[in-house]
């Protein structure tokens, strides 16, 4: 079984406090992130960052409950969607921070402030990343099927779910085949038995990365551990724990809410790691009952669909 390229203790380091920013000619952010906006210019602002192997569109089911009300941004990380390919440097995409930067350069472009970032799996931890970084423009986090590390940490008595052999096999196995390691997890990703054509679709949104960026992207998201940044956490959180989610076990919402101070956690009754396409009703309405400072919502009505 072939390693990863560097031993997973120094990628989760270097993942999380990368030291040196790598400089890049400058793109047209909206070009190089595929931004689009919808909902009213003056409405309470929500950033949307989706997690590996998706794009912007996966959060289509869910946003016609916001964009009557809020102005909805919507993005795609380099090297995923209509993202601009050019744009893509494995340098600086090796580390979560170059991801971070990203989300920050956004809100920097469009003039965000008070923006509430809700952030699936993998792009939680550049959220983390990014309100430790500098988070004047952040309002709040939403952590959706978010964990701190996938990475079992025996040393410190951390459990995240896999261990370093688990996720060595699986890095190894996107590295042989990805539309065969792409047929395989998507159905026990997206953990919706009773409606496979979830999985068809997440299947398909993986097929639609290219396997190089999947394999750099796998690193970052699977290797990566954001814990020690928990505590430099100032804005508060809403933390969305899935049931039964095969990437982010149950007692991780609790770690999350136990180490970030001014946090909420909500366990959904959704099943699997990707409620917002599996279950986006209930997802939407824990975000706005939170937004509204409940802990519940009345159930949403969604608007007409405008997602292009």
């Amino acid at each position: 079984m072939r390693n990863p390229p560097a031993m997973p203790d120094a990628i989760v380091k270097r993942s999380s406090t990368r030291k040196e920013k790598v400089n890049h000619p400058m793109t047209d952010i909206h070009t190089r992130n595929n931004i689009r906006i919808h909902g009213p210019a003056e409405g309470p602002v929500l950033l949307f960052a989706h997690g590996f192997g998706c794009d912007g569109g996966t959060w289509e089911k869910m946003l016609p409950y916001f964009t009557k009300t809020h102005r909805v941004v919507l993005f795609d990380h380099v090297g995923a969607g209509g993202s601009d390919m050019a744009a893509y440097d494995s340098d600086k995409y090796a580390f979560l921070d170059g991801y971070a930067e990203d989300i920050l350069e956004i809100c920097e472009a469009l003039d965000l402030n008070d923006v509430t970032l809700v952030a699936h799996s993998v792009s939680g931890m550049m959220a983390i990343a990014a309100a430790a970084t500098n988070p004047h423009r952040l309002g709040r986090l939403v952590l959706l099927a978010s964990s701190p590390s996938y990475m079992d940490h025996p040393q410190d008595g951390y459990i995240g779910g896999f261990s370093a052999e688990d996720l060595d096999g699986l890095l190894a196995s996107l590295d042989a085949n990805y539309p065969v390691w792409a047929a395989t997890m998507a159905p026990a990703i997206m953990g919706t038995p009773d409606a496979p054509e979830n999985a068809t679709v997440l299947e398909s949104s993986f097929l639609r990365l290219n396997p190089m960026v999947a394999r750099e992207f796998s690193r970052v998201s699977f290797l990566s551990d954001v814990r020690p940044l928990l505590k430099d956490i100032t804005v508060p959180s809403l933390i969305l724990q899935c049931t039964e989610d095969l990437l982010v076990p149950d007692h991780i919402g609790r770690y999350f809410q136990e180490n970030l101070a001014h946090s909420t956690l909500i366990q959904l009754t959704a099943t699997g790691h990707c409620p917002h396409m599996s279950s986006a009703a209930e997802s939407a309405e824990a975000i706005l009952g939170y937004l509204a400072g409940t802990a519940a919502s009345q159930p949403a009505e969604p608007e007409p669909s405008v997602v292009s």
